[in-house]
């Protein structure tokens, strides 16, 4: 109910900022800015607002006349892929200093001779002479005065952000409650526990995510003030990595890597269902980066996830993002085309964006005439009025035409699109068709800026033989922000054989969380007459390390099995009657869903 006041559901993207709002009236307005403009606002977002509420620069927003501003962003994956994140002090376990510097020691290129570690996050390391066994015997405890010392010496340096990781915190927490207690004390604005931030066995995984977490939280917090300062006393919402919404003061930093592009999924599985559809491929195409994903009754999330050398253990979407965007910038060598990796992005965008950009895959749809400067938004120039430039682009092509002395301008446009066509479609494969599933049986549902000129192209490259656009599918992700539920998922570590005796305590643990989420989102200021709970438990094999997700209400040891045994079967394409399982974690999800 927008009670007789204005909502704003917006996706500010790495191009574009898409905005959809919800009239006092009940209607639904699109509008559309580049993210980046720096002649003309300082924010994308809230310009978009300002501009449909008629409300000229400078002057303050009636922020009496909006109900809620819910936003996904992508201010935290530009900083995580820019390495421009807050300064963290790392403190750990005595000897564990550079536990997360060596990882799992995996070499993703094999035969590379020179190998590239990944930049840290952290900016130093502080070891802790402290140490809890894994059975909860404290082995020596930690020396309050000198960490207060060595902590203090951190802060004198201009660190600001701490991220604390002990052994087997995940099920002791109490020396890195007792660490947190000093570093609150003396002044430290950003502290993150591993035990709260990823209550999960596996040292490296449960580090990685708190780091992560110390990184980014400052960052979205300075951008979650600087929205809020335009719009006081607004209900202000952010879409997570999970596919739901949280109030803007309990945006958390790892839960932010993947804000904009679930909430096109949201909207994509909204939307789909409505028309009808339950099995689908999502095909979101927009300026930077292509992201996919498969949906096939319900969302599918993973709780690990590498991204930009980080490995980050908290609920997400799958989605599985290339980069093949419109913005995608053209490569000729004089002898082989190649698109992407880097993008144009808003600023300056591409070559007819009439800002000086190179040549990308927008423009070789505006030079085959795909995109008609008469039926594109006229956003463009110093002064955001003006169409895009085809004369400009018709000049670039020409030029490479020269270089190429026996190819046609258009002949170039099409190569360059065949090989952005061909890098989706694979991306596409590789969360369907090496998962098991037949793509032929389902709707490539398309969204994003760009994906409607590509979407037959993407589907017969696959086989598919339905497409979906959905009248908002060019600013879908904003609407799913819309369309989506206040969630809140925990996850517990379990690592127990199943087996019948495991079940109560099973119960009792779900209850125990369920309890706890409906607290957290009640805290939103969220109604939850009508919240409900989810459960799933991931399971594995014992002695292999790859956990599957099983949906559980209450079923018997049986029931999980066999449910388990399935989703193996699907994956990997065998089960393993003889081997036992293992419950390795419990997840809960409250959501506060309308009735």
């Amino acid at each position: 109910m927008s009670n007789g006041r204005w909502q704003f559901w917006v996706d500010r993207g790495g191009t574009f900022t898409d905005i959809v709002a919800k009239t006092p009236d009940g209607g639904l307005r699109t509008h559309k800015l580049l993210s980046e403009n720096p002649e003309r606002y300082a924010d994308a977002a809230i310009q978009g607002i300002r501009e449909l509420l008629g409300v000229a620069s400078g002057q303050a927003i009636p922020v009496e006349r909006i109900d809620t501003v819910r936003m996904g962003t992508t201010v935290a994956t530009n900083a995580l892929l820019e390495h421009k994140g807050e300064a963290v002090l790392l403190v750990t376990t005595r000897g564990f200093g550079d536990a997360l510097r060596i990882g799992y020691q995996q070499r993703p290129n094999l035969f590379a001779l020179d190998i590239e570690l990944p930049q840290m996050l952290y900016a130093e390391v502080l070891e802790v002479g402290e140490r809890i066994a894994a059975d909860g015997e404290i082995l020596q405890v930690p020396d309050a005065v000198q960490i207060r010392a060595d902590l203090q010496t951190a802060y004198d340096k201009g660190l600001r952000s701490v991220a604390i990781l002990f052994m087997h915190a995940w099920r002791y927490p109490q020396h890195e409650t007792l660490v947190a207690e000093i570093a609150r004390a003396i002044g430290f604005t950003q502290i993150s526990v591993s035990h709260a931030v990823s209550p999960l066995i596996k040292f490296v995984g449960r580090g990685d995510t708190t780091v992560v977490d110390a990184y980014l939280s400052p960052v979205l917090r300075r951008y979650v003030e600087q929205v809020a300062r335009e719009l006081p006393d607004t209900k202000l919402f952010f879409m997570q990595s999970n596919g739901g919404l949280t109030h803007a003061d309990h945006f958390q930093g790892k839960d932010a890597i993947l804000s904009g592009p679930a909430g096109g999924v949201v909207g994509m599985v909204q939307t789909a269902q409505a028309a009808g559809f339950d099995k689908l491929i999502g095909f979101d195409m927009g300026g930077t980066s292509t992201d996919v994903c498969h949906f096939a009754g319900e969302y599918e999330r993973t709780l690990e996830s590498h991204i930009a050398g980080a490995r980050i253990r908290a609920p997400m979407m799958q989605i599985h993002t290339v980069a093949a965007g419109g913005g995608s910038i053209l490569h000729f060598d004089g002898q082989r085309f190649r698109v992407g990796p880097d993008s144009a992005g808003a600023n300056p965008g591409p070559a007819a964006y009439r800002r000086g950009g190179p040549l990308t895959i927008t423009d070789c749809n505006v030079m085959l005439g795909k995109l008609q400067p008469d039926y594109f938004p006229q956003i463009f120039g110093t002064e955001g009025n003006e169409p895009l430039d085809v004369d400009a682009v018709r000049v670039k092509f020409d030029s490479l035409a020269e270089r190429s002395r026996s190819l046609t301008p258009e002949t170039i446009a099409e190569g360059f699109l065949a090989i952005a066509v061909e890098n989706m479609a694979n991306a596409i494969k590789k969360i369907s068709v090496q998962r098991g599933y037949d793509v032929s049986e389902y709707a490539l549902c398309c969204f994003g800026g760009a994906s409607g000129q590509h979407a037959c192209l993407v589907a017969e490259a696959l086989g598919m033989r339905k497409v979906l656009l959905h009248p908002f599918a060019g600013v879908l992700s904003a609407y799913g922000m819309g369309l989506a539920d206040v969630r809140h998922i925990l996850t517990r570590s379990v690592e127990a054989t199943l087996e019948s005796r495991l079940l109560e305590n099973l119960g009792a643990l779900r209850e125990e969380l369920a309890a706890e989420a409906a607290t957290h989102i009640r805290d939103q200021g969220v109604d939850t007459s009508h919240l409900r709970h989810e459960t799933r438990l991931y399971c594995r094999y014992a002695g292999s390390d790859s956990s599957l997700l099983i949906g559980w209400d209450g079923e018997d040891v049986a029931a999980i099995r066999a449910a388990f045994e399935e989703a193996h079967r699907q994956r990997f394409g065998f089960v393993t009657a003889e081997k036992a399982v293992v419950v390795a974690s419990i997840e809960v999800e409250g959501i506060a869903g309308e009735e």
